[in-house]
């Protein structure tokens, strides 16, 4: 069985950074796609990014445009974790942030959420 579960979340300072962990089991990680998605209050849950492999140091990773540049997803195939680093947070990245995967599969799953808070 599919399980996801994220850490990593809490208030942050606009500015700074965050970084989030999904760690999976109950599928083949390495081979699969992975991704992260957040949810504002209020807001429908949207699209952060989204990483298909890693071959020798380079990701192959997308990411929604209003994070671009600021956000980083990783993954570490040896601890079945996937990471999203995000720097630069502003006021409006606050939001419940949710790992899924394995994107494609009719097994995938959402993780809990973590909630992250950037505020002054």
């Amino acid at each position: 069985q599919v399980q996801l579960v994220e850490s990593g979340g809490g208030l942050v300072q606009p500015g700074g950074s965050l970084r989030l962990s999904c760690t999976a089991s109950g599928f083949t990680f390495s081979r699969s796609i992975m991704s992260w998605y957040r949810q504002a209050p209020g807001k429908e849950r949207e699209f952060v990014a989204r990483i298909r492999y890693a071959s020798g140091s380079t990701n192959y990773a997308d990411y929604a445009d209003s994070v671009k540049g600021r956000f980083t997803i990783s993954r570490d195939n040896a601890k079945n974790t996937v990471y999203l680093q995000m720097n630069s947070l502003k006021p409006e990245d606050t939001a419940v942030y949710y790992c899924y995967g394995p994107v494609g599969s009719t097994s995938a799953r959402w993780g809990q959420g973590t909630l992250v808070t950037v505020s002054a």
